[in-house]
């Protein structure tokens, strides 16, 4: 069989029960960017769903078209906005729309109706508004909304997750602004107060006073820990990715497989190591559609055999984790440079 990536559908509802749990009474944003983290957006939204994720979060109003046209009816969060951003669109799909600025403001209600969630930058500086434009920023939303041109759903920020100091500083600067919104009027009890919801994967996990009204959780649910001192199986999570490859050549000491860099894997990393006849072997070279793997003398490595590039490391093959360390990443990255080139199969649908 040649390359495909096998999606654990049954160890992802896992991860996203153990989390919703975690979170409790704080309900669960499932994050769906980057087309599921590499897992495919559509398969991993209605797992999410099922398993007890309230509502799901993607980067952008197209990716909520999606979901939407594809029967998807729950709640949905979109919050990074260009120039050519279809509001309407959105407004008509029932997607609720992060706003950053006084202008994206103003061209959502130009559009129509929209259910806002207000951000504050906290420190990430990654949109948002400062807490000098926040106060213009609340009462116009406040004004709109008696106008009927727009409904207040939501505070929220970003966390950097740079240390824990940095994000008690964060929660601390989420807090003012929120005090700030309450003292312009933003009621802060009853059916009409705005959902606050600042912690993803990291503080949703060891911040329990900054989960507020929801977690938006992201990649602990893909099995890679947000922590360097624990991994996903620490966590009590299972990584539900599993990257195959085929040797397509046998010459001498090498074996070829055919996945590259443009699949996915980073280029470069002699230091990296696959999964072939039950044991680790050591990559030689990556190029853009194959790769290079060291075999000893010793091994039994014939074309058409399989190798794992990373898994969930139940038969000891590297984990999505081990590559990020390998190649100076993170874990989520690995994940989402997973090529859509590659067929995924779906266990456990």
């Amino acid at each position: 069989m040649s390359a495909r990536i096998e999606i654990d559908l049954d160890a992802f509802r896992h991860n996203v029960r153990t989390l919703a749990a975690l979170a409790a009474p704080a309900r669960t944003m499932l994050a769906v960017k980057a087309d599921g983290y590499g897992h495919g957006m559509l398969p991993i939204a209605r797992a999410a769903l099922e398993s007890g994720a309230d509502s799901l979060a993607v980067l952008d109003v197209p990716a909520a078209l999606t979901l939407r046209s594809a029967g998807i009816d729950a709640q949905l969060f979109a919050w990074l906005h260009g120039q050519d951003t279809d509001f309407s669109a959105a407004i008509d799909a029932d997607v609720d729309l992060g706003v950053s600025s006084l202008t994206e403001l103003r061209r959502i209600a130009d559009a129509g109706v929209a259910s806002v969630h207000l951000k504050i930058d906290t420190g990430l500086h990654r949109n948002g508004a400062s807490p000098e434009d926040w106060p213009a920023l609340v009462q116009a939303t406040l004004e709109l909304q008696d106008a009927g041109r727009v409904r207040l759903a939501g505070l929220w920020s970003h966390l950097a997750d740079a240390s824990p100091e940095d994000d008690a500083a964060a929660l601390a600067e989420f807090q003012a602004a929120v005090a700030v919104a309450a003292g312009l009027g933003v009621p802060m009890e009853g059916p009409d107060r705005p959902l606050l919801h600042l912690a993803a994967s990291s503080a949703g996990i060891r911040m329990p006073e900054a989960r507020f009204d929801l977690v938006r959780f992201g990649i602990a649910a893909y099995g890679v820990s947000p922590f360097d001192d624990v991994d996903a199986r620490g966590l009590g999570m299972r990584p539900p990715m599993t990257v195959r490859a085929t040797v397509i050549d046998r010459h001498f000491d090498v074996a070829t497989l055919d996945l590259g860099s443009a699949d996915g894997i980073p280029p470069n990393r002699s230091d990296g190591q696959v999964f072939l006849d039950n044991r680790r072997l050591e990559v030689a070279q990556v190029w853009i559609d194959t790769t290079w793997i060291r075999v000893p003398e010793d091994v039994d490595v014939a074309i058409g055999d399989t190798a794992i590039i990373f898994g969930p490391g139940d038969q000891g093959e590297p984990t999505a984790e081990e590559w990020a360390a390998w190649a100076g990443t993170i874990g989520d990255e690995i994940l989402a440079r997973a090529s859509t080139r590659i067929p995924r199969l779906y266990l456990n649908e």
